[in-house]
């Protein structure tokens, strides 16, 4: 060859003689570095969706920024005091501090509203006005701006404003709907209100409004304006009467100046979810911190006024999302740690088989004179001409599945991935063949001892498991940096027990090789020898990625299995049965629970009557629930619901004295001889026979189940109870429909349905499963490229044996046999392994959040993480079928080839 000819290039001609490999190696890059990108952007997507849920389904109460100022001061001339207060002095005090909302806060224009209000409601003096204890109504009066955009005139027009000053005492309003039903009003009606020191302020109502969104914040920031309450004065008993609202025209708030109603000026700002993100928290409470207290309060009294006030309830929204994101994010982060372990190591498995599969071609080139680094640099060319662009596919497809959130640490995930996987082969080949060698000595798993450097690394990740599990369990559940060693515990207590059994495996070869050489057959020793042949690093890489996905497949469902266990349980406090029909105090209809027990799914039907009673007949009210059932079927539901269940012989009647089921509480007071209490249809006389801490009529709080046989005078049963598997929701409804009005049906199906609305808590369970999935994936993987890391010797093996007259079956069962140690090492493992890291881990783990982080009306039951016997074995178990089902098909496909073809001359396997 001509010296200034070239040669082929090296990396089209590597590729060009693998495709199938090059091909398969660019999928499981794009494959990994689109989860690797995918994984921060969903977590950012479920918490940005539940950031602002958590914003718009607040109380306007709660979430609106309010900013407000006391009414020009007295020293002021009256003309300029009430042009302080007029819609274009307030409309260019709105624009200028609705500019100064620091971001992330933004207002939202369509709900946001300023004018002027009473601070103190006034007295209304008219006759015609409802008084329930004789007690004269309060009115609030409100100047709001766009009063037009947001209601519709049911009767009458809107309020208007002529010529209106500090001494105007007749002026126009508008009352809702609800506030004119409540207190009699209608258009033309006239309110004459106190406070004012040359007479009373007149209100003519000119319309009744019907609002158009009432439960956003133009409506709900002041509730009064919307809907009349009932409120007391501090008598005793107490004195109710009537709070409402009236809105008068923006031009006539200069009127309210002149009396004692301390009207203030006023600005709220809704916030606007639609630009808040999940990252934006920090600077949420930031700003809103800066706003009340500091920098941005004095610069929004640059704008209102030197004395101006803002306020909000928004941080403490914020603060409880924040708080329900961090307990879950160290949950979600052991699914992430999990699967980016066992796709470490899957990439690094998938350089390890292309070095060895190289390894006498790179031996060869070492041996030549080849430097390690022109070869090690060859071998990063020839890896990043199908890494690159397969990671950048993986990214841009992350990109595009989820939008919306920052890019930067979906770049650094695919990054990541593109690096780990170019750096994979030349590092192993260059660890592999830094000095030239003749011949390759054998790394048997049985024969290899382990090395001084070996056993400082191993003592170092057993130390730092350790460790991290000591630190985890002395913080509990706490918040805090340490939740990080939540996330990594499972992935080091997996590693732990890989090296373990690493260590152990060569043991059960050696005692089991013995035995097996003395039988007859040679399948057994066969398949013994060639599992203890097995290249070291071949058995610990898979065993490894093994571990680690069934550590973290454990973790996850027995993480899955507690949150499903406390939000059944919290569904079943709520409702007390799978079903319960209740009314509006008075009995329930005849053939009610006749038409229940028909509905498909029913299994068992109970009416229960609730009263109450007093445990000392001094006593003036009852305050005892004392709850009559019939014994039979009440005991009988109870047991099949899980809700303290009893015998139906607790409840007997004996010489007048009924048998009692109690609360603790309720029998620590009446203790266990008999006692005589009031209830509403007369006394009777109780004897507690068995205490439950929970019953399915009430369960929450105290109470005192006895049989409604003996409580005479009694209105009858107010709630029934059903209970059945798969009861039929509708039906059940149409059938209460047909028993009589004023029924309400709840049931534990739907209540359990709505425990998990949250997008956080969804998300968070989404990714959690798919993490757990993907991990096993790619532990399926890991024991694929380990079995096809050792297939060309299985092969030439098997032909071998042919050869010398081994049957089909024979080497079928010689493969699934070598295959098998290994795999019911790694099954065993990761049983063990997955239930040590609930155990050590529980105490760290709080579930409630995950769970119940919006339940209310009951005390939520705890959210324990307890290790899930299915969550164990299932994963374990196909990690065993499916080793063998790989065995059976490479068994099968070797015999479907010709001895000769494995069995080439010069063929170096």
């Amino acid at each position: 060859m001509p010296r200034n000819a070239q040669g082929a290039p090296w990396v089209r001609t590597r590729l060009r003689a693998a495709p199938g490999s090059t091909v398969a190696f660019g999928v499981l890059v794009l494959v990994t570095a689109f989860l690797a990108a995918l994984l921060p952007r969903a977590v950012e997507a479920y918490e940005t969706d539940g950031l602002r849920e958590a914003v718009a389904v607040a109380s306007p109460e709660s979430t609106v920024l309010e900013l407000k100022t006391p009414q020009p001061g007295l020293e002021r001339p009256d003309r300029a005091r009430a042009n302080a207060v007029r819609p274009e002095a307030l409309a260019a005090i709105d624009a200028q501090a609705r500019a100064l909302l620091p971001a992330p806060l933004r207002a939202d224009p369509a709900e946001s509203a300023y004018g002027v209000r009473t601070g103190e409601s006034l007295e209304a003096l008219d006759a015609s006005l409802p008084r329930p204890d004789g007690v004269p109504p309060r009115f609030t009066l409100a100047t709001q701006s766009g009063l037009a955009g947001h209601a519709t005139v049911r009767e009458g027009r809107l309020p208007a404003a002529g010529q209106v000053s500090v001494d105007t005492r007749e002026v126009e309003g508008a009352v809702t709907v609800e506030t004119a039903r409540a207190l009699r009003l209608r258009s033309g009606s006239s309110l004459t209100l106190t406070g004012f020191p040359d007479g009373p302020l007149t209100v003519r109502i000119t319309g009744i409004l019907q609002p158009r969104h009432p439960q956003r914040s133009y409506w709900s920031a002041e509730p009064v304006l919307r809907t009349p309450a009932l409120a007391s004065v501090g008598n005793r008993p107490p004195l109710f009467y009537w709070e409402a609202g009236v809105l008068l025209a923006p031009g006539a708030a200069p009127a309210l100046l002149g009396g004692q109603g301390e009207p203030e000026k006023y600005w709220r700002y809704a916030p606007a979810t639609e630009r808040l993100t999940g990252a934006d928290t920090a600077a949420l409470v930031a700003a809103i911190a800066s706003l009340e207290n500091g920098p941005g309060l004095v610069r929004m009294r640059g704008a209102a006024g030197p004395i101006a006030q803002l306020s909000t309830g928004l941080e403490q929204v914020v603060g409880s999302f924040m708080r329900t994101r961090d307990a879950i994010a160290p949950v979600v982060a052991v699914a992430a740690f999990g699967i980016a372990a066992v796709a470490l190591v899957v990439l690094v498995m998938s350089g390890g088989l292309a070095a060895a599969r190289r390894d006498a071609e790179l031996a060869l080139l070492r041996a030549r004179g080849g430097s390690l680094r022109g070869i090690a640099g060859r071998l990063l060319a020839e890896s990043a001409a199908p890494a690159l662009p397969a990671a950048a596919c993986g990214l841009l497809s992350a990109v595009l599945v989820v939008d919306g959130a920052r890019l930067l640490p979906a770049v650094l995930g695919a990054g990541a991935v593109a690096l780990l996987a170019c750096a994979a082969l030349p590092v192993r080949a260059a660890v592999a063949h830094r000095r030239p060698r003749a011949h390759h000595e054998r790394d048997d798993l049985a024969r290899i001892r382990p090395g001084g450097r070996r056993t400082v690394v191993e003592l170092t990740l057993l130390v730092l498991a350790a460790g991290s599990v000591l630190t985890l369990r002395r913080r509990g559940g706490a918040g805090g940096p340490g939740d990080l060693l939540v996330s990594a515990a499972p992935v080091l207590v997996g590693l732990v027990a890989a090296l373990v059994l690493v260590r152990l495996y060569p043991l059960p070869l050696r005692w089991a090789a013995g035995p097996a050489g003395r039988l007859r057959g040679v399948v057994g020793f066969l398949s013994l020898a060639r599992a203890g042949r097995s290249p070291a690093a071949v058995a610990t890489l898979p065993l490894l990625a093994l571990l680690t996905a069934l550590t973290t497949a454990a973790f996850g469902g027995s993480v899955l299995t507690g949150v499903a266990v406390a939000r059944d349980r919290a569904a079943l406090l709520q409702t007390g049965a799978d079903a319960a029909v209740t009314s509006d105090g008075t009995p329930l209809p005849a053939g009610l629970a006749r038409a229940v027990g028909k509905v498909a799914g029913v299994r068992k039907v109970t009416a229960v009557g609730i009263g109450y009673a007093s445990e000392r007949a001094s006593d003036e009210t009852g305050s005892l629930p004392v709850v009559g059932v019939e014994p039979d079927a009440y005991a009988g539901l109870a047991r099949q619901v899980g809700l303290g269940g009893f015998a139906a012989d607790a409840l007997r009647t004996r010489g007048g004295v009924l048998d009692a089921v109690a609360s603790p509480g309720v029998a620590e007071r009446l203790g266990r001889s008999p006692r005589r209490i009031v209830t509403d249809g007369g006394p009777v006389t109780v004897r507690i026979t068995a205490v439950r801490p929970r019953t399915p009529a009430v369960p929450e709080g105290d109470f005192l189940l006895v049989d409604a046989a003996g409580l005479k005078g009694s209105p009858g049963p107010s709630v029934l109870l059903a209970a059945g598997a798969g009861l039929d929701g509708k039906a059940l409804r149409a059938a209460v429909r047909g028993a009589g009005p004023g029924l309400a049906v709840t049931l534990r199906s739907e209540e359990r349905a709505a425990l998990s609305d949250s997008p956080l808590q969804e998300g968070a369970e989404r990714i959690y499963v798919w993490a757990v999935a993907a991990g096993a994936g790619y532990a399926v993987l890991a024991l694929v490229l380990g079995l096809l890391r050792s297939a060309p010797e299985r092969a030439a093996l098997l032909a071998r044996l042919r050869t010398l007259g081994m049957t089909t079956r024979q080497g079928r069962r010689l493969l699934c046999l070598e295959a098998l140690p290994q795999t019911l090492l790694a099954a065993g493992g990761g049983m063990a392994a997955g239930w040590a890291t609930v155990g050590l881990l529980s105490p760290g783990i709080d579930l409630d959040r995950l769970a119940l982080a919006d339940i209310s009306g009951v005390t939520a039951p705890d959210a324990v993480l307890r290790a899930d016997v299915w969550s164990l074995a299932v994963p374990a178990a196909g990690a065993v079928l499916l080793a063998g089902a790989v065995a059976v098909a490479q068994a099968w496909w070797a015999g479907r080839r010709t001895p000769i073809t494995h069995l080439r001359a010069g063929d170096m396997r």
